[in-house]
């Protein structure tokens, strides 16, 4: 299964939420009662409901059970969000479609020879572009750069049915142990604001990252512009007090 089974019972929870199947205020099914219903063990509930009350979606209270937050703020406000590495991955593929792939050998540019870690400067690489849609609306345009040997074994057919992540790790049997991610505001290019039918010049968030197998060693470029006004980013932020002041940490990189 490509999707733990604690996130599709988390995501299904939050949708339950969202499409006001559970009132605010109003207390969820016990952990045993959802353990049953998803036949599924007590403690893969408990991990799910566990991320929906730091995420602020539900609210435990001791002795008496879990209940919808109140916050109504939050639950309105709620759009495509993701709240940290792995989340952002398990939602893209849950919630997205590919419907457009090209897949070209190209020499790369400096900057991506450098991030592949590529030796010969005549080294070519794969390039692979991809448009995800978010139900019926473009919301992702993504381009993947890989070695030739990686690469060379990736087919379009096989894109259009499942996501490249899929195929690395399942197919491919490369087993990703690291990642180093950059989000930034930008803009869209002609190429951009073609593909996700916006205007040239509108706000994007780019999203770049490199993929590390095991020895850390880089295996895949990516970067992914997606749409301003589709795209939230959410970071919870702990923080924990020392005798010498106090420290803040990202909390969804613990989960």
């Amino acid at each position: 299964m490509l999707l733990p089974a604690y996130y599709q019972i988390k995501q299904t929870i939050k949708n339950w939420i969202l499409n006001k199947e559970f009132q605010a205020g109003e207390k969820i099914p016990s952990e045993n009662k959802l353990a049953e219903n998803f036949n599924v063990s007590r403690l893969t509930v408990r991990q799910a409901i566990s991320q929906l009350v730091q995420e602020g979606f539900l609210v435990s209270k001791r002795g008496e059970g879990t209940f919808v937050t109140r916050n109504q703020y939050l639950i309105s406000s709620f759009g495509l969000e993701f709240t940290g590495f792995m989340d952002d991955l398990f939602y893209q593929i849950s919630k997205s479609k590919t419907k457009s792939v090209k897949i070209d050998r190209i020499s790369p540019p400096k900057s991506i020879r450098e991030k592949l870690e590529l030796a010969n400067d005549q080294e070519e690489v794969v390039q692979i572009k991809r448009l995800r849609f978010l139900e019926d609306k473009p919301f992702a345009y993504t381009l993947n750069y890989l070695p030739l040997k990686i690469g060379g074994t990736i087919r379009k057919t096989d894109l259009l049915k499942k996501p490249l992540l899929q195929i690395i790790e399942e197919d491919l049997k490369l087993h990703f142990t690291e990642a180093f991610q950059t989000i930034e505001a930008s803009f869209a290019n002609s190429e951009v604001s073609e593909q996700l039918d916006i205007g040239s010049g509108s706000p994007i968030l780019l999203v770049e990252r490199i993929m590390y197998t095991q020895k850390r060693k880089p295996v895949e470029v990516v970067q992914s512009s997606y749409r301003g006004d589709l795209y939230k980013y959410i970071v919870r932020l702990k923080n924990f007090r020392r005798k010498r002041g106090s420290i803040w940490i990202h909390d969804s990189g613990q989960r």
